[in-house]
């Protein structure tokens, strides 16, 4: 297959070249554009050392991003492009970054400190492709490979552990058995990884086309991460609801959501405190009441610790509470639900509670999925009308109670009440109506 190098990028690879460098398009981008896929970036190796490349591009602008690296960051056509001078690496620091670089002159020991095969590979045009460690052979059988000794790469930099699962998630790609053995062996450096760059690894890889297979296949290693998964391993649902142990419907609920961030992890963790509610009552049936409760909790304290942003723990926790809440299928429930949270909300949530009933037995699904129809049809229903959810719909406001002689929490207290009688259909939201009412129930 050939590769389309975007316009911008050859010409920084042509600039090098009429100066006497050698450059090439290197890593992902080469692996994408074998695969038939558009490369979100592109990245360019050289034997221009750092600044020698400033003075190449001159006339454009760059930044430092990591001159210290070897790494040039030149703006071509409005497009960044990251220029690293080919390099080896000295011994690394806490299994994570290179104590000292050295730039060489040499293409193939830039290449040789790569991760993997498929990501070893360059070309300077769409007919040149070099690939000195086989990843065109590794890309053709959908295999992933370390560069040379695998052991000795996850030894430099553990976080590759959680870049082969990532990989094999989102390409479909099966790990050769010498490299996986390496990363089991090597699992526990996973515990010198920063919590950010393993949140970053965790959201992509959650919306790989093959997370279940993953989340099944290396789930040992996840527990390296989130030791709190471990209890879920074999915990199995004794119940007519469900037909799989704990991990395994949370792995085959993952896939059944859309392969968007916020979703996927909610999946994830949404009967992470199953272990810690399970009971057997007389009959041998398992039980797990109030778990939503208690995996949210766990989940915000998880990502907290994980360093997500404060707002994406909120709503993955708000998805979990919610994922078991089975509101009745009628308007006054779901206008109320809506009113709680917003229109995408019940959107979501709704979405959880498919991917949980598809990772379920057989046992009243289908009445289940066309419960979750009726609450959806009405949702939709009552996105269409103007309809009154919030108080700031209502046509009485604060100081029309103030008027009536109304003060301090009293204000808040009757718009909610008010707010909930029209959410319900007693009152019309008219404010005359609204006002007589306020009226005829002072005391």
């Amino acid at each position: 297959m050939k590769i389309s190098i975007p316009t911008y990028a050859t010409k920084a690879i042509r600039l090098l070249e009429k100066h006497g460098f050698k450059a090439y398009a290197v890593g992902g981008c080469v692996r994408d554009s074998l695969l038939g896929k558009e490369p979100d970036d592109w990245d360019i190796c050289t034997d221009c050392s750092p600044n020698d490349m400033k003075e190449v591009f001159k006339d454009y602008r760059t930044f430092d991003t990591g001159l210290k690296h070897g790494t040039l960051t030149v703006l071509i056509d409005n497009e960044p492009l990251e220029i690293t001078t080919f390099r080896s690496e000295g011994e690394y620091e806490n299994h994570r970054k290179p104590s000292q670089v050295e730039f060489v002159d040499n293409l193939s020991c830039d290449l040789e400190r790569r991760d993997f095969t498929v990501n070893a590979m360059c070309c300077r045009d769409q007919d040149e492709i070099i690939d000195y460690y086989g990843g065109m052979k590794d890309l053709e059988n959908r295999l992933l490979r370390c560069v040379g000794n695998p052991s000795l790469r996850f030894e430099e930099d553990a976080l590759r552990i959680l870049r082969a699962l990532r990989f094999a998630s989102v390409l479909d790609f099966n790990i050769h058995d010498d490299t996986k053995k390496a990363m089991y062996e090597k699992k526990q450096l996973l515990e010198c990884i920063s919590a950010e760059r393993i949140a970053t690894e965790l959201k992509k890889l959650v919306c790989g086309k093959a997370v279940e297979r993953v989340l099944l296949e290396y789930k040992d290693i996840f527990a390296v991460i989130i030791p709190e998964f471990k209890p879920c391993f074999g915990l199995e649902q004794n119940n007519p609801h469900h037909c799989y142990d704990v991990w395994t419907h949370i792995a085959k609920s993952v896939a059944y959501v859309r392969p968007q961030p916020l979703i996927r992890l909610a999946m994830l963790f949404h009967d992470i405190g199953k272990p810690k509610m399970a009971t057997v009552d007389e009959n041998g049936i398992s039980h797990f009441k109030k778990h939503p409760a208690v995996s949210a909790q766990m989940t915000f304290d998880i990502l907290t610790r994980l360093r997500f942003d404060n707002r994406s723990i909120s709503y993955i926790s708000k998805l979990i509470t919610e994922h078991d809440n089975r509101i009745p299928a009628d308007l006054k429930h779901v206008k109320r639900f809506i009113a709680k949270y917003d229109y995408q909300f019940m959107l979501d949530y709704l979405e959880i509670r498919r991917g949980d009933t598809y990772a379920q037995s057989q046992f009243k699904h289908a009445e289940k999925l066309a419960e979750l129809d009726e609450i959806a049809r009405l949702a939709i229903e009552v996105s269409e009308m103007e309809t009154c959810l919030k108080i700031s719909d209502l046509k009485i406001n604060g100081n029309d109670l103030i008027y009536l002689g109304l003060n301090g929490k009293d204000i808040g207290n009757w718009l909610n009440r008010l707010l909930e009688l029209v959410i319900d259909d007693v009152l019309i939201n008219d404010k005359t109506e609204l006002i007589n009412y306020v009226k005829d129930n002072l005391k």
